[in-house]
């Protein structure tokens, strides 16, 4: 398949050691294999859920809960996870316990219908009619890649990097729309419809379109259908394809993935540990979904972007530097591994070092910097300051500014709008166009200024840069170390290494919903993901 890649501009460059590079690479590969290995030994309720979404189940009963839930749940109590899903659903689907999933879901709720683990000739019906099914689904999304490279050469893109990235997030799906498509019109690239508060923390996805979200409207496969809708009308009014955000994380990452590749979402946040740390889901069952959802976004050409910017939020910005780009190279190797290339990595990082720090602006272009040379053909995703957002909106509009100064002399590929309005209320839509008008200033001001600015080998900004380097190599050291981490990168982040957050292997959200694999497990969508690659 042909893909959308962006053009990385002309930017300063760091005289980094190549063989530290390679280091720091070959570490975060020692340190994410046995997560991987763990990812291929176990499923988890949402992995199989997110199987039977494919598999064309959706809807939910009159109490909201979906059916893919329901009949997951029915086949669980009757035998277990351990062989998967499809094997037991479509074993009664080929004895004629139902027509389709829709039907035997509906059964499954009020207990009339029994499942059981199919044996010899009975197994290898169920296992046919399953891949026919789940491949069906995966031809869907196959479909939806193909349509955005058909609008993106219809309508044109966005003219030039960093694209500008806006959220949008009411609450309200039919009042989202209008506010997305007048930020589209003023100049945005990319809308980013927040979720709603704690809905990471549902283990189910919501049905149908929303209008009661808090702090943000609920991930639900109508309202990505709706707002897909709206933003292709804005496409053909604007000349260039506006592209969709969302947030594959938490519970349902996996079904929420699946989701958004078949409505056709161009961007999912989705990071390796934002959820293990931020909002305590298990560790081992954020690492599982994860492995899942990232083969489902590689598949429908969507771009990950990445949380690292969380970290400093909660943790010093310098004295944190290098556990985010130990998190970016964590980050890579993870996503690599599951089949997405360099031009999906949104990796993220953030312009969040106190502002009265002498020098404050010279270490974030070292941060910056860094991140750019690193991951040289991924879109890296730049987040605006928060965390010393006063209320004070002219220092405020200030310091975003900065942010974007700094998003233009170092190339980076996603520059989110910082809001003046940061810390005081949700921004109305005069702050956005404001913020809109400040980004377009300073990318029109500085325009290719990258080109004529090099950092001096031995001044201050390539010496944090190494700097910063080189703890990250001194911490994946220790992570990989079995005498200090028995447990590698699990017993790393139960003692606190990122964002200050100790979460345990053997706690958090979520941990009820990991099965080990039985042999003979089955999932299609496993399997045809990997067969893809």
């Amino acid at each position: 398949m042909t893909t959308t890649r962006q053009a990385v501009p002309t930017r300063p460059r760091l005289p980094l050691d190549r063989a530290t590079v390679r280091r720091a690479r070959s570490l975060a590969r020692k340190a994410g294999r046995p997560i991987v290995r763990l990812a291929q030994d176990h499923t988890t309720v949402s992995v199989e859920r997110a199987t039977l979404r494919m598999s064309g189940l959706g809807g939910a009963d009159a109490d909201g809960i979906p059916w893919s839930n329901r009949l997951l749940d029915a086949v669980r109590g009757d035998v277990g996870l351990e062989h998967g899903v499809c094997l037991p659903a479509y074993d009664a689907l080929v004895r004629g316990e139902a027509a389709d999933l829709a039907e035997l879901a509906q059964k499954a709720a009020v207990g009339s219908v029994r499942f059981r683990l199919p044996e010899d000739r009975d197994r290898t019906r169920a296992a046919s009619r399953a891949r026919k099914e789940v491949g069906a689904g995966l031809r869907r999304i196959d479909a939806r890649r193909r349509e955005r490279e058909r609008l993106i050469t219809r309508h044109g893109d966005a003219p030039s990097t960093p694209w500008i990235y806006l959220i949008v997030a009411t609450g309200d799906i039919h009042e989202d729309i209008p506010q997305a498509q007048a930020a589209a019109r003023a100049g945005a690239d990319v809308i980013a419809v927040i979720r709603s508060t704690g809905q990471s923390l549902l283990d189910y996805v919501p049905e149908g379109a929303t209008r009661e979200g808090y702090a943000g409207t609920y991930a639900t496969q109508e309202n990505f259908r709706l707002m897909r809708a709206a933003l292709d009308e804005s496409s053909r009014e604007l000349g260039r394809y506006v592209r969709l955000t969302n947030y594959a994380s938490g519970l349902c990452m996996p079904e929420i993935a699946t989701l958004a590749g078949l409505e056709r979402l161009d961007m999912m946040l989705n990071d390796s540990m934002y959820g293990i740390l931020f909002r305590d889901i298990n560790p081992l069952r954020t690492f599982i979904d994860q492995r899942f959802s990232r083969q489902v976004h590689a598949r429908a050409g969507i771009i990950i972007n990445t949380g690292e910017d969380n970290y400093l939020t909660t943790a010093d910005a310098v004295d944190a530097a290098h556990t985010v780009t130990v998190s970016q190279l964590l980050n890579e190797y993870f996503a690599k591994e599951a089949g997405l290339e360099d031009w999906q990595l949104g990796l993220g990082h953030a312009f969040e070092i106190d502002p009265d720090l002498p020098d404050s602006f010279r270490l974030e272009l070292a941060h910056a910097l860094l991140a750019r040379e690193l991951f040289p053909d991924a879109p890296l995703k730049w987040m605006p300051p928060t965390r010393h957002m006063t209320g004070d909106i002219f220092r405020g509009y200030l310091l975003d500014a900065f942010f974007n100064l700094a998003g233009a002399l170092t190339g980076q590929g996603i520059l989110l709008v910082g809001m003046m309005t940061e810390a005081v209320v949700t921004p109305w839509l005069s702050d956005r166009d404001l913020a809109l008008q400040n980004v377009r200033y300073v990318l029109n001001a500085a325009g290719r200024l990258g080109e004529d600015l090099h950092p001096a080998p031995d001044g201050f900004i390539a010496e944090r840069a190494r700097t910063v380097l080189d703890e990250a190599v001194d911490l994946l050291t220790a992570i990989t170390d079995r005498e200090q981490h028995p447990g590698g990168l699990l017993d790393a982040i139960a003692d606190g290494t990122f964002g200050l957050m100790r979460r345990p292997a053997d706690k958090g959200r979520g941990l009820d919903g990991v099965v080990r694999k039985a042999e003979g497990y089955l999932n299609p969508a496993t399997t045809l993901l990997e067969e893809g690659r």
